[in-house]
């Protein structure tokens, strides 16, 4: 807030400051942790590992759920007092978190749950290929991206990439991003079942 007030106000309703990306990183590792660390001492505890990995899910979708509400509580507040009192929209995410506070809500929960489950891949990766299989997986992510972004660059598609991007919904990318939790939820569970520990 004291770095907010010294920079100036700019055109736009509110400013946006990014400190709320710091949760959903935070479910990216607790999601990976969660098989990466936990997984085997659940397993010596005689936990099986679809009793884990459900358990993980439901865990993960209270903490989303509670997270989603903590984020619509300061959109609240947020509005109530102006961004508070200098039009600071630290809960507002312009374009995702915006909007009426029942799809703020869902958005937030679909989007930390979706962190979670993929941090469970960077740890179901970590647990049956190690160190260098997890490197290489995020090495080809990183990749497929970079080769995306040259792709779009050379077609001169940015343009288009920004429009489309202005007209999608809040209500369009959850269902985009609920889509993307149940594909790796179920591919998840199919593989959680088939790896050795």
């Amino acid at each position: 807030m004291v770095i907010l007030r010294l920079i100036p106000a700019g055109h736009s309703d509110h400013r946006w400051v990014g400190g709320l990306v710091a949760v959903p990183l935070v479910m990216l590792v607790v999601g990976a942790q969660s098989v990466a660390r936990a997984l085997p001492f659940a397993l010596t505890l005689g936990v099986s590992r679809r009793t884990y990995f459900l358990g993980a899910t439901a865990l993960a979708l209270a903490l989303s759920v509670g997270f989603g509400l903590v984020v619509v509580i300061g959109q609240i507040l947020e509005r109530a007092t102006g961004g508070w009192g200098i039009n600071m929209a630290y809960f507002r995410v312009p374009h995702l978190l915006d909007g009426p506070w029942y799809l703020s809500w869902l958005t937030a929960t679909t989007m930390f749950v979706l962190m979670f489950v993929y941090g469970m891949w960077y740890g179901l990766v970590y647990r049956r290929a190690g160190l260098p299989g997890t490197t290489a997986f995020g090495a080809a992510q990183l990749g497929a991206l970079a080769l995306a972004t040259l792709v779009a660059t050379w077609a001169h598609g940015w343009t288009g990439i920004g429009h489309y991007l202005g007209t999608v919904t809040a209500t369009g990318l959850t269902g985009v991003l609920a889509v993307a939790v149940a594909v790796l939820l179920a591919g998840g569970f199919a593989t959680i079942r088939r790896m050795t520990i």
